[in-house]
This record gives structure tokens, C-alpha cells and sequence, in this order.
């Protein structure tokens, strides 16, 4: 099933032991589409501080209402490395984060979620604080991945087809069990009397930071007669088969 992620916004989030916040963003890389981390606004629980949540810990996208459990507790959290959700997540912080968790590197293999098969689940509980940092060998680089995107960022880019601005991006939809942006749902035509239609991950070139457009291999003509989106008011879910590839 495919989940709306602009329906996930502000949805609560809740551990295994209290409310954790609310969901904020959701950090993807742009190069697999897969999403890594769900941003938490931890609200008066940690007051100013946001944390970074990664599918590991949630498994699946199981919805309870308008809440999502996560497989941890408060203090886990509260005592994992903090994020300074103004500067761009780099490898380093990542490298103590997954550590800090005991969680494997979704960078290293070949699959969607490193060696890993293609689902975020883990077999075992998350070994919490129990792997010991490497030994010193010189500091590391605090470089950034650079395929790491944010959704909320990438929300409202243009959609360019050829040489024409065809539309704009409008949400994501991702599957419920890879966390993988399986289509971008792009609002296309007048602003208010437009329509929203489904373009497939496989039919994006590109993403232009510089120029804040998705670049696609579709003519503005395909674009236009892509699938149409409907989505009813608080139905986050949606058949992946409704969607036809172009």
C-alpha cells in the first residue's frame, strides 16, 4: 500500500512508554528514494530540541488513529546525539546515531536498506547502546550526505517536462512497508481548477536544489495524461496496482 506523506504531518508519535511529538519532516535519500529518518518535534517533552527516527524503528508505517508507535522508549531518545536540524546531517552524525542504536549501516551493500533485505525490519529488538565507538584514527569529516533530502523542502518544486514547466510537487507516496517514494504527486494546470496527477520514481531524471525543479523524462503530453491522483479526505493508504506506470 502506498501512505500519503503529507497526510503524516503533525501526526502524533508515540514510544513504547509515552508521546514522543509530532512528525515534522521526513528526510529521504535521492538516489534510492528511500526515506531514512522521520524529523520529530519533540513539542514541551524536550523543549527546542527536534530528533531523527529511523524506519528501524518503526517497521512497517502502522497508523493507530493519528499516532505512530515507535519501538522505543522515551529515554532512548531523549539520550540519542542531537541533531541541528539547521545544518544539512552529516555522515558522522549518522555513523553515531546508527552506533548509539546498535541499528546496521543502510550504506553499506547494495540493497535498499544496505545488506539488509529490502524492508527496514529488523529481526531482533534494536540492541540499544550496545556497539563501542571505533577506536580514534584522526577526526572525522563532518561532510554531509549529499543525497539526503528533505521532503518539506522538495514540497512545492516545479516539475519540468523537456523545456516547459508542466506543474509542482504536492506530496510523496511511499510504500508502507520499504519506506521507499514510490510516485510524486505533481499539481498540474491553474491553481485552483488544475488536477493532481501520479508520476513514477522511474520517470524522474533529476532533482535541481539550485533551480528547486524535478526534472522528468516525460514530454509535458504524458505528464497531462498521467494517472490522475484522488485522495479522500484522512484516507492516507492507497493501492499501489491503482496507480498505472507510464
Amino acid at each position: 500500500m502506498l501512505q500519503s506523506i503529507k497526510q503524516l504531518y503533525g501526526n502524533k508519535l508515540g514510544a513504547s512508554d509515552g508521546d514522543i511529538g509530532q512528525i515534522k519532516d521526513f528526510y529521504f535519500n535521492d538516489h534510492t528514494w528511500a526515506v531514512r529518518y522521520v524529523v520529530a518535534d519533540t513539542g514541551n517533552w524536550l523543549p527546542g530540541r527536534q530528533v531523527l527516527i529511523s524506519p528501524h524503528a518503526f517497521g512497517s508505517v502502522y497508523p493507530a488513529g493519528k499516532a505512530l508507535l515507535v519501538k522505543l522508549t522515551r529515554k532512548q531518545i531523549e539520550d540519542s546525539p542531537a541533531i541541528e536540524t539547521h545544518k544539512p546531517v552529516s555522515r558522522q552524525y549518522e555513523e553515531d546515531y546508527h552506533r548509539y542504536y546498535g541499528w546496521p549501516y543502510y550504506w553499506e551493500g547494495d540493497g535498499l536498506w544496505g545488506g539488509m533485505r529490502g524492508f527496514p525490519v529488523l529481526e531482533l529488538p534494536p540492541k540499544f547502546a550496545s556497539v563501542e565507538p571505533p577506536a580514534a584514527t584522526g577526526p572525522k569529516p563532518e561532510r554531509a550526505d549529499a543525497h539526503l533530502r528533505s521532503t518539506q523542502a522538495v514540497n512545492g518544486y516545479h516539475l519540468q517536462a523537456g523545456e516547459d514547466i508542466v506543474g509542482h510537487v504536492c506530496d510523496f507516496l511511499m510504500d508502507d512497508k520499504s519506506w521507499a517514494i514510490n510516485q510524486l504527486v505533481v499539481k498540474i494546470g491553474h491553481r485552483f481548477t488544475g488536477k493532481e496527477v501520479r508520476i513514477p520514481m522511474n520517470q524522474v531524471d533529476r532533482i535541481s536544489y539550485n533551480e528547486s525543479t524535478v526534472f522528468v523524462k516525460l514530454t509535458k503530453a504524458a505528464v497531462e495524461k498521467s494517472p490522475e491522483h484522488r485522495l479522500v479526505p484522512n484516507e492516507a493508504l492507497i493501492p499501489a496496482e491503482s496507480a498505472l506506470a507510464l
